[in-house]
């Protein structure tokens, strides 16, 4: 990764802290994004947290999700040379089994020792899967609550939900949150698949960027490939980069209004919500800006990882 790829410096009071949750092997998209953290420099990264996706426990294996999301970020780690440069903790390894029981993990334990640091800069953490990790973080240390932002890729569209992915991996750690003092910023099925591209633009543009862009597009043309007589998905020329708005979110123009404040749901077991006049406020987002998404995306990757 080239250290000096770019020409201007993001002033230190305008930086944030973040810190990662993914379920980085559950599909094609997920290392892109941990990429595009990494290439962003308003982003003091404080740690990396991988989170298991158990729904899918009879193609990997029961247990066995959250280290292949280990091994994944290490993985992407390594392509972009900064193995050993950020922490990196294991999540929990299953979800919660009701809304009392905390999945006690390192990555619980890192959102909260980050939480709980005296830093005036903002501490946001994205969850790019499911809310295991947040929730037994609530749990296990209540104090957290009103000390960080938590941005989240799941639930389905207002005001009914549809089967989600994110959602279906942990329901009793949805309604933690929901019923939580934590600021949440969610960012629904409906929003988060405005981010919407095709293999040609990838191989185009990310392919010839040294191995690591090498790596994001074959990976992605290998799952294409294995889900070959899926009819419903993927749809075999595109894909929805579907966790990158995570970036978005933090990097949009503050005036942007482009969410809605509402009511916190409960979430119920078929992915659909209870709506509640009496819920705590949460922001909705209702789009995303995917030109300025993607076309950072390139430009970063173009400038830390010129062509081969």
């Amino acid at each position: 990764m080239k250290k000096d790829a770019l020409m201007f410096q993001v002033p230190p009071r305008k930086k944030v802290r973040v810190i990662i949750n993914t379920d980085a092997k559950n599909e094609a998209d997920d290392p892109f994004v941990l990429a595009h953290h990494l290439m962003t420099p308003k982003f003091d990264v404080k740690g990396i947290i991988a989170c298991h996706f158990e729904t899918k426990a009879k193609e990997f294996g029961v247990g066995k999700t959250m280290q292949l999301s280990y091994d994944e970020v290490e993985l992407v780690l390594k392509l972009m040379g900064l193995t050993g440069e950020y922490p990196v903790a294991k999540g929990a390894q299953f979800p919660m089994v009701d809304e009392k029981t905390p999945q006690v993990s390192e990555g619980a334990r890192m959102i909260i020792d980050e939480a709980m640091k005296e830093d005036e800069r903002p501490l946001y953490v994205l969850f790019q899967g499911g809310l295991t990790d947040l929730a037994s973080a609530i749990l296990m240390e209540p104090k957290i609550q009103g000390r960080f932002t938590a941005v989240w890729i799941g639930g389905g569209a207002y005001p009914k939900g549809e089967v989600e992915f994110n959602m279906k991996q942990d329901f009793a750690a949805v309604n933690v949150v929901m019923d939580s003092g934590v600021e949440l910023w969610q960012i629904p099925s409906s929003t988060y698949r405005q981010v919407t591209v095709t293999l040609s633009e990838l191989q185009a543009r990310v392919a010839p960027h040294q191995e690591l862009g090498a790596y994001l597009f074959r990976q992605m043309v290998e799952l294409n490939d294995r889900k070959a007589d899926r009819l419903d998905w993927p749809h075999g020329e595109s894909w929805v980069l579907g966790d990158q708005p995570t970036v978005t979110v933090l990097l949009e123009d503050r005036g942007s209004k482009n969410y809605d404040i509402m009511p916190a749901p409960r979430v119920n077991n078929d992915c659909t919500y209870t709506l509640r006049e009496d819920g705590r406020p949460i922001r909705v987002y209702h789009t995303v800006d995917a030109r300025m998404t993607m076309e950072d995306f390139y430009a970063k990757l173009s400038l830390f990882f010129p062509r081969s």
